[in-house]
Protein backbone atom coordinates (compact mmCIF):
# COMPACT_ATOMS: atom_id res chain seq x y z
CA UNK A 1 0.00 0.00 0.00
CA UNK A 2 2.50 2.45 0.64
CA UNK A 3 4.09 1.62 -2.24
CA UNK A 4 0.99 2.58 -4.48
CA UNK A 5 1.34 5.72 -2.66
CA UNK A 6 4.94 6.78 -3.16
CA UNK A 7 4.30 5.95 -6.81
CA UNK A 8 1.51 8.18 -6.92
CA UNK A 9 3.10 10.98 -5.28
CA UNK A 10 6.41 10.44 -7.44
CA UNK A 11 3.97 10.56 -10.56
CA UNK A 12 2.34 13.87 -8.92
CA UNK A 13 5.77 15.48 -8.28
CA UNK A 14 6.64 15.04 -12.32
CA UNK A 15 3.57 16.54 -13.63
CA UNK A 16 4.15 19.38 -11.29
CA UNK A 17 7.22 19.88 -12.21
CA UNK A 18 6.89 19.42 -15.91
CA UNK A 19 3.61 20.85 -16.01
CA UNK A 20 5.54 25.02 -16.63
CA UNK A 21 6.59 23.83 -19.66
CA UNK A 22 3.17 22.91 -20.89
CA UNK A 23 1.75 25.99 -19.37
CA UNK A 24 4.65 28.20 -20.91
CA UNK A 25 2.98 27.33 -24.59
CA UNK A 26 -0.12 27.86 -23.72
CA UNK A 27 0.83 31.40 -22.46
CA UNK A 28 1.86 31.94 -25.13
CA UNK A 29 -1.01 31.56 -27.46
CA UNK A 30 -3.44 33.13 -24.73
CA UNK A 31 -4.45 37.72 -25.26
CA UNK A 32 -6.47 39.78 -26.34
CA UNK A 33 -5.22 38.98 -29.61
CA UNK A 34 -5.06 34.70 -29.97
CA UNK A 35 -2.98 32.77 -31.91
CA UNK A 36 -3.94 29.21 -32.57
CA UNK A 37 -0.92 26.49 -31.44
CA UNK A 38 -0.63 26.22 -35.41
CA UNK A 39 0.07 29.51 -36.02
CA UNK A 40 2.27 29.62 -32.77
CA UNK A 41 4.17 26.92 -34.11
CA UNK A 42 4.87 28.52 -37.68
CA UNK A 43 5.69 31.67 -36.35
CA UNK A 44 8.19 30.00 -34.26
CA UNK A 45 9.33 28.47 -37.55
CA UNK A 46 9.65 31.77 -39.22
CA UNK A 47 11.32 33.06 -36.49
CA UNK A 48 14.23 30.89 -36.89
CA UNK A 49 14.19 30.78 -40.42
CA UNK A 50 12.61 33.78 -42.09
CA UNK A 51 12.27 32.17 -45.44
CA UNK A 52 10.68 28.94 -44.50
CA UNK A 53 7.46 30.77 -43.96
CA UNK A 54 7.06 34.09 -45.54
CA UNK A 55 3.28 33.70 -44.90
CA UNK A 56 3.47 34.36 -41.24
CA UNK A 57 1.72 38.38 -40.55
CA UNK A 58 4.77 39.92 -38.82
CA UNK A 59 2.44 41.26 -36.34
CA UNK A 60 2.15 37.29 -35.03
CA UNK A 61 5.91 37.79 -34.76
CA UNK A 62 5.76 41.59 -33.16
CA UNK A 63 3.16 40.03 -30.27
CA UNK A 64 5.41 37.01 -29.87
CA UNK A 65 8.89 38.51 -29.44
CA UNK A 66 8.24 41.77 -27.42
CA UNK A 67 5.25 41.18 -25.50
CA UNK A 68 3.94 37.93 -25.08
CA UNK A 69 7.69 35.87 -24.38
CA UNK A 70 9.09 38.61 -21.82
CA UNK A 71 5.64 38.47 -20.12
CA UNK A 72 5.92 35.07 -19.35
CA UNK A 73 9.42 34.60 -18.74
CA UNK A 74 8.97 37.23 -16.12
CA UNK A 75 5.41 35.27 -15.07
CA UNK A 76 7.22 32.20 -14.36
CA UNK A 77 10.69 33.32 -13.04
CA UNK A 78 8.67 36.08 -10.42
CA UNK A 79 6.13 32.66 -9.74
CA UNK A 80 9.56 30.80 -9.33
CA UNK A 81 11.25 33.33 -7.23
CA UNK A 82 8.28 34.21 -4.38
CA UNK A 83 7.60 30.56 -3.74
CA UNK A 84 10.84 29.23 -3.23
CA UNK A 85 11.37 32.56 -0.93
CA UNK A 86 8.57 32.03 1.09
CA UNK A 87 9.17 28.03 1.40
CA UNK A 88 13.06 28.64 2.37
CA UNK A 89 12.15 31.34 5.32
CA UNK A 90 9.52 29.38 6.85
CA UNK A 91 11.61 26.57 7.08
CA UNK A 92 14.48 28.85 8.21
CA UNK A 93 12.26 30.35 10.58
CA UNK A 94 10.76 27.31 11.97
CA UNK A 95 7.47 28.88 11.60
CA UNK A 96 4.93 28.54 8.28
CA UNK A 97 4.05 32.18 8.91
CA UNK A 98 6.60 33.34 8.01
CA UNK A 99 7.26 34.74 4.35
CA UNK A 100 8.85 37.45 2.40
CA UNK A 101 6.27 40.39 3.46
CA UNK A 102 6.38 39.79 6.91
CA UNK A 103 9.86 40.26 7.13
CA UNK A 104 9.65 43.65 5.65
CA UNK A 105 11.96 42.27 2.53
CA UNK A 106 8.63 43.13 0.17
CA UNK A 107 7.91 46.37 1.44
CA UNK A 108 11.56 47.41 1.59
CA UNK A 109 12.43 46.58 -2.07
CA UNK A 110 9.40 48.26 -3.19
CA UNK A 111 10.38 51.21 -1.90
CA UNK A 112 13.84 51.01 -3.08
CA UNK A 113 12.31 50.58 -6.84
CA UNK A 114 10.03 53.13 -6.29
CA UNK A 115 12.78 55.60 -5.15
CA UNK A 116 14.66 54.49 -7.84
CA UNK A 117 11.88 55.23 -10.32
CA UNK A 118 10.72 58.89 -9.19
CA UNK A 119 13.99 60.15 -8.61
CA UNK A 120 16.50 58.44 -10.73
CA UNK A 121 14.40 57.09 -13.83
CA UNK A 122 13.99 54.13 -15.56
CA UNK A 123 17.62 54.57 -17.03
CA UNK A 124 18.90 53.27 -13.39
CA UNK A 125 18.37 49.76 -12.73
CA UNK A 126 15.59 49.80 -9.97
CA UNK A 127 16.94 46.28 -8.96
CA UNK A 128 19.67 48.44 -7.32
CA UNK A 129 17.42 50.47 -5.25
CA UNK A 130 15.31 47.53 -4.52
CA UNK A 131 17.89 45.26 -3.21
CA UNK A 132 19.71 47.73 -1.13
CA UNK A 133 16.33 48.72 0.72
CA UNK A 134 15.10 44.67 1.04
CA UNK A 135 18.84 43.86 2.78
CA UNK A 136 17.95 47.41 4.89
CA UNK A 137 14.77 46.18 6.18
CA UNK A 138 15.34 42.44 6.80
CA UNK A 139 18.41 43.49 8.75
CA UNK A 140 16.35 46.11 10.41
CA UNK A 141 13.97 43.27 11.26
CA UNK A 142 16.40 41.04 12.84
CA UNK A 143 18.41 43.50 14.92
CA UNK A 144 15.18 44.81 16.12
CA UNK A 145 13.78 41.37 17.00
CA UNK A 146 16.56 39.69 18.12
CA UNK A 147 16.86 36.07 18.44
CA UNK A 148 13.67 35.52 16.14
CA UNK A 149 14.10 31.75 16.16
CA UNK A 150 13.08 31.28 19.67
CA UNK A 151 10.73 34.71 20.42
CA UNK A 152 8.23 34.54 16.77
CA UNK A 153 5.88 37.18 18.27
CA UNK A 154 8.97 39.37 18.66
CA UNK A 155 10.07 38.56 14.97
CA UNK A 156 6.43 39.28 13.87
CA UNK A 157 6.04 42.80 15.55
CA UNK A 158 9.49 44.03 14.23
CA UNK A 159 7.95 42.79 10.66
CA UNK A 160 4.84 45.12 10.95
CA UNK A 161 6.53 47.73 12.25
CA UNK A 162 9.29 47.95 9.65
CA UNK A 163 6.84 47.21 6.76
CA UNK A 164 4.51 49.99 8.34
CA UNK A 165 7.51 52.43 8.39
CA UNK A 166 8.85 51.69 4.42
CA UNK A 167 4.82 51.91 3.70
CA UNK A 168 5.33 55.14 5.04
CA UNK A 169 8.76 56.10 3.04
CA UNK A 170 7.00 54.80 0.14
CA UNK A 171 3.93 57.31 0.46
CA UNK A 172 6.28 59.72 0.81
CA UNK A 173 7.49 58.66 -2.70
CA UNK A 174 4.09 59.04 -3.83
CA UNK A 175 3.83 62.76 -2.58
CA UNK A 176 6.86 63.79 -4.53
CA UNK A 177 5.98 62.29 -7.50
CA UNK A 178 5.03 64.18 -10.62
CA UNK A 179 1.50 62.85 -11.69
CA UNK A 180 2.50 60.86 -14.85
CA UNK A 181 5.07 58.90 -12.66
CA UNK A 182 3.02 58.63 -10.34
CA UNK A 183 0.04 57.01 -12.23
CA UNK A 184 2.96 54.60 -13.52
CA UNK A 185 3.92 53.70 -9.87
CA UNK A 186 0.33 53.13 -8.56
CA UNK A 187 -0.16 51.14 -11.14
CA UNK A 188 3.38 49.15 -10.46
CA UNK A 189 3.05 48.68 -7.08
CA UNK A 190 -0.35 46.46 -7.17
CA UNK A 191 1.73 44.23 -8.80
CA UNK A 192 1.48 44.05 -12.74
CA UNK A 193 3.06 42.32 -15.56
CA UNK A 194 1.97 44.24 -18.11
CA UNK A 195 5.24 46.39 -18.78
CA UNK A 196 7.02 43.28 -18.94
CA UNK A 197 10.35 43.86 -21.60
CA UNK A 198 13.58 42.05 -22.65
CA UNK A 199 15.52 44.61 -20.47
CA UNK A 200 13.84 43.68 -17.00
CA UNK A 201 14.41 40.37 -17.96
CA UNK A 202 18.11 40.90 -18.71
CA UNK A 203 18.56 41.83 -15.61
CA UNK A 204 16.42 40.18 -13.13
CA UNK A 205 16.55 36.67 -14.72
CA UNK A 206 20.17 36.89 -13.72
CA UNK A 207 19.50 37.60 -9.87
CA UNK A 208 17.01 35.36 -9.75
CA UNK A 209 18.54 32.83 -11.28
CA UNK A 210 21.80 33.27 -9.04
CA UNK A 211 19.36 32.84 -5.72
CA UNK A 212 17.69 30.26 -6.90
CA UNK A 213 20.26 28.03 -7.84
CA UNK A 214 21.70 28.90 -3.93
CA UNK A 215 18.44 28.00 -2.41
CA UNK A 216 18.26 24.51 -4.02
CA UNK A 217 22.16 23.86 -3.36
CA UNK A 218 21.18 25.00 0.57
CA UNK A 219 18.30 23.01 0.14
CA UNK A 220 19.26 19.97 2.53
CA UNK A 221 20.79 22.27 4.98
CA UNK A 222 17.17 23.65 5.46
CA UNK A 223 16.16 20.66 6.64
CA UNK A 224 18.87 21.09 9.19
CA UNK A 225 18.45 24.57 10.02
CA UNK A 226 14.89 23.48 10.56
CA UNK A 227 16.09 22.21 13.87
CA UNK A 228 17.38 23.77 16.84
CA UNK A 229 21.04 25.62 16.40
CA UNK A 230 22.57 22.92 18.61
CA UNK A 231 21.48 19.73 16.56
CA UNK A 232 22.60 21.72 13.54
CA UNK A 233 26.01 22.19 14.65
CA UNK A 234 26.40 18.97 15.83
CA UNK A 235 26.17 17.27 12.16
CA UNK A 236 28.84 19.95 11.59
CA UNK A 237 26.74 23.05 9.62
CA UNK A 238 27.95 26.42 10.30
CA UNK A 239 24.56 28.27 11.15
CA UNK A 240 25.37 31.40 11.27
CA UNK A 241 27.00 31.08 8.03
CA UNK A 242 24.17 29.15 6.17
CA UNK A 243 21.36 31.34 7.16
CA UNK A 244 23.38 34.57 6.34
CA UNK A 245 23.20 32.91 2.84
CA UNK A 246 19.45 31.56 2.66
CA UNK A 247 18.55 35.30 3.89
CA UNK A 248 20.80 36.61 0.96
CA UNK A 249 19.36 34.53 -1.43
CA UNK A 250 15.92 35.18 -0.59
CA UNK A 251 16.13 38.82 -0.25
CA UNK A 252 18.02 38.99 -3.59
CA UNK A 253 15.25 36.84 -5.89
CA UNK A 254 12.32 38.63 -3.76
CA UNK A 255 14.14 42.74 -4.85
CA UNK A 256 14.65 41.56 -7.85
CA UNK A 257 11.23 39.93 -8.64
CA UNK A 258 9.66 43.40 -6.60
CA UNK A 259 11.47 45.82 -8.21
CA UNK A 260 10.30 44.89 -11.78
CA UNK A 261 6.52 43.30 -11.10
CA UNK A 262 5.48 44.97 -7.38
CA UNK A 263 4.11 43.47 -4.74
CA UNK A 264 2.31 40.18 -5.46
CA UNK A 265 0.74 39.08 -2.20
CA UNK A 266 -0.13 36.07 -0.62
CA UNK A 267 2.16 33.81 -3.65
CA UNK A 268 5.37 32.99 -1.12
CA UNK A 269 2.92 32.47 1.57
CA UNK A 270 0.43 29.61 0.24
CA UNK A 271 2.51 28.03 -2.28
CA UNK A 272 5.21 26.20 0.21
CA UNK A 273 2.02 24.95 2.10
CA UNK A 274 0.07 23.58 -0.26
CA UNK A 275 3.79 21.88 -1.53
CA UNK A 276 3.99 20.87 1.96
CA UNK A 277 0.23 19.07 2.44
CA UNK A 278 0.49 17.09 -1.05
CA UNK A 279 4.36 15.93 -0.42
CA UNK A 280 5.66 16.60 2.74
CA UNK A 281 8.14 18.66 4.60
CA UNK A 282 11.48 17.50 3.16
CA UNK A 283 12.63 20.60 1.75
CA UNK A 284 14.63 18.67 -0.74
CA UNK A 285 11.63 18.20 -2.36
CA UNK A 286 9.62 21.33 -1.07
CA UNK A 287 12.06 24.07 -3.14
CA UNK A 288 11.82 22.42 -6.37
CA UNK A 289 8.51 22.01 -5.86
CA UNK A 290 8.35 25.04 -4.79
CA UNK A 291 10.19 26.91 -7.85
CA UNK A 292 7.68 24.50 -10.32
CA UNK A 293 3.99 24.98 -8.85
CA UNK A 294 5.10 28.98 -8.16
CA UNK A 295 5.27 29.24 -11.88
CA UNK A 296 2.41 27.10 -12.78
CA UNK A 297 0.57 29.39 -10.91
CA UNK A 298 2.00 33.21 -11.74
CA UNK A 299 1.36 32.28 -15.36
CA UNK A 300 -2.19 30.89 -14.72
CA UNK A 301 -3.17 33.76 -12.53
CA UNK A 302 -2.04 36.00 -16.12
CA UNK A 303 -3.46 34.40 -18.99
CA UNK A 304 -7.27 34.61 -16.88
CA UNK A 305 -6.23 38.05 -16.37
CA UNK A 306 -5.07 38.45 -19.91
CA UNK A 307 -7.97 36.24 -21.38
CA UNK A 308 -10.81 37.29 -19.39
CA UNK A 309 -11.31 40.90 -20.74
CA UNK A 310 -9.29 43.63 -22.70
CA UNK A 311 -8.16 45.62 -20.00
CA UNK A 312 -6.08 43.88 -17.04
CA UNK A 313 -6.69 43.64 -13.53
CA UNK A 314 -3.55 43.78 -11.76
CA UNK A 315 -2.46 40.64 -10.61
CA UNK A 316 -1.24 41.52 -7.22
CA UNK A 317 -4.64 42.22 -6.51
CA UNK A 318 -5.94 38.85 -8.52
CA UNK A 319 -3.55 36.83 -6.48
CA UNK A 320 -4.81 38.53 -3.38
CA UNK A 321 -8.26 37.82 -3.72
CA UNK A 322 -7.73 34.09 -5.20
CA UNK A 323 -4.99 33.69 -2.17
CA UNK A 324 -7.19 34.44 0.79
CA UNK A 325 -9.88 32.39 0.74
CA UNK A 326 -7.37 29.69 -0.74
CA UNK A 327 -5.88 29.88 2.85
CA UNK A 328 -8.76 29.78 4.34
CA UNK A 329 -10.00 26.61 3.19
CA UNK A 330 -6.01 25.47 4.12
CA UNK A 331 -6.21 26.80 7.45
CA UNK A 332 -9.50 24.80 8.15
CA UNK A 333 -8.45 21.68 6.77
CA UNK A 334 -5.07 21.61 7.94
CA UNK A 335 -5.14 20.51 11.69
CA UNK A 336 -1.80 18.93 12.45
CA UNK A 337 1.19 20.90 13.33
CA UNK A 338 3.40 22.16 10.94
CA UNK A 339 6.41 20.48 10.11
Amino acid sequence: MSGQRNSKARGLAIFVLILPLFLFLVSLSIGSYGISPQGLFKTVLSVVSPASHPDVPAAYRDILLRIRLPRVLLAMAVGAALSVSGASLQALFKNPLVNEYILGISSGAAFGAALSIVFLGRAFPPQVGGFVFAVVAVGAVLLISGKAETHFISLLLTGIIVTAFFSALLSLVEFFASPYVLQALFFWLMGSLSLASWKDLYISLPLVAVGLVMLYLLRWRLNVLSMSDEEARSVGVNVRREKMLVIAATTLITAAATAIVGIIGWLGFIVPHLVRMMFGADNRRVVPLSAAMGASIMMIADDIIRGLSSFEIPIGIFTSLVGIPIFLVLLKKTKKVWL
